[in-house]
């Protein structure tokens, strides 16, 4: 039986000649979640090393190209060595793992043209290998100041310029990853102005519909104060009345206003918008004798809309207050005093 050599180091001291990081970033291009046991074994999610190389079916990518003794349970490789579970729901106990040399049989049947440099090292090491014997990484030029250290190697030339193209391809990545950062905070400090003068704007609107409410506000006010007004004039028009002779059947020859808003009280039931009107053109007929003014000015200053004038005036003309007498010039009605 051969033992081992006395300058061997034990599996619980042995470093690795090649970061290991180092390494599965050449093979796959990418920085993967690792798991280092005590004995120095390295297992690595299937999952992860699969979505680096391009593999979208992981579970057939392991039965076609990684044998059973290079892949494992995430439960059985931690339970072998007394471990517990890496917390975390990414760390699932059915995860599968596989070793560093089914890494590289996965790398080795990847595509991918990222992998081209560590697949030429491979076949290159395992040429050395056949033609020498063995194949011998060449030290560092800077080795560590502590004797007791293990010796540091100088990485390969291949799997340094690998990792040198995929930095560079990082650097760009992340060079356009912040431009579009750039980019998506300039949108938003627009999307964010756009808000603010949309805001602005509802404010305005809302300004402007409060004063709309005010300005209606003050006009219902000034119809109220019309209305209580007329109705004091049609009070003192009925006390008016009860102290004078019952009117006769014909104005006089020189009829006055109350005389002719007595006479019509009597002819009629008369409503608020009704005296309104009433009001507003018996004035009218007294000095003038006609009344010419259009229903638009007469709408305008009894507060009512023209629709609602027209039915007041063709009332006083059912009850033989007025009668009409032909059209003005601007095609205006003109009403004249019923004289009986």
């Amino acid at each position: 039986m051969i033992e081992p050599s006395k300058h061997q180091p034990s599996p619980a001291t042995q470093r690795d000649a090649i970061d290991i990081g180092d390494f599965v970033y050449a093979a796959t291009g990418a920085r993967v979640r690792r798991l280092t046991m005590p004995d120095g074994a390295h297992w690595f999610p299937a999952v992860d090393v699969c979505k680096q190389l391009g593999y979208t079916t992981p579970r057939k990518a392991l039965l076609d190209h990684v044998p059973e003794e290079h892949r494992d349970f995430l439960e059985t490789v931690t339970g072998s060595h007394c471990l517990s579970i890496p917390a975390g729901r990414e760390w699932r106990r059915d995860l599968n793992l596989i070793d560093l040399q089914g890494l590289i049989l996965l790398v080795n049947a990847c595509t991918k043209p990222a992998c081209a440099p560590f697949k030429q090292w491979v076949a290159e090491v395992i040429e050395t290998v056949q033609r020498e014997g063995s194949y011998s990484l060449e030290e560092a030029e800077v080795q560590p100041a502590d004797p007791a250290a293990p010796v540091a190697y100088a990485m390969p030339e291949q799997v340094a310029e690998a990792i040198v193209r995929l930095e560079e391809r990082n650097l760009q990545a992340d060079e356009q990853l912040a431009v579009a950062q750039h980019e998506s905070l300039a949108l938003q400090r627009d999307t964010l102005e756009t808000q603010r003068s949309m805001v602005e704007m509802q404010r305005t609107t809302i300004e402007m519909q409060r004063t709309m409410i005010e300005m209606q506000s003050q006009t219902l006010s000034a119809q109220q104060a019309i209305a209580q007004a007329m109705e004091r004039i049609a009070n003192r028009l009925d006390v008016l009345a009860l102290d004078r002779p019952a009117p006769t059947a014909s104005f006089s020859a020189h009829p006055t206003t109350e005389s002719v808003l007595a006479d019509w009280r009597q002819r009629l039931s008369v409503t608020t918008d009704v005296w309104a009107v009433a009001v507003v053109i018996a004035p009218v007929l007294v000095e003038e004798g006609e009344l010419r003014q259009p229903i638009e000015s007469i709408a305008a200053r009894t507060g009512l809309s023209v629709h609602r004038v027209n039915e007041c005036l063709r009332l006083l003309r059912k009850h033989a207050c007025i009668h009409s007498r032909g059209g003005s010039e601007d095609a205006a009605p003109v009403y004249v005093l019923t004289r009986s």
